[in-house]
């Protein structure tokens, strides 16, 4: 069995075109580092009130499914 030879037009990938992608890659990085800071710095802040947050969200939940919301 023969591998079929690549073609002339195996590199046709620009510089230019590489560098967008590349540039799209670390503005996707970028922005991923604010969100996670912005998060972080939201826990933070409400450290000692996420286990009331997490039940008021099951209350919430349960008297949804019970038709009491």
């Amino acid at each position: 069995m023969r591998l079929p030879s690549p073609g002339p037009d195996r590199a046709e990938l620009e510089v230019e075109d590489l560098l967008k992608v590349v540039l799209v890659l670390v503005v996707i990085w970028l922005v991923l580092e604010v969100v996670s800071g912005v998060l972080g710095i939201l826990a933070e802040l409400l450290g000692p009130l996420r286990p009331l947050l997490g039940l008021a969200v099951v209350a919430l939940i349960v008297l949804w499914l019970l038709d009491r919301v």
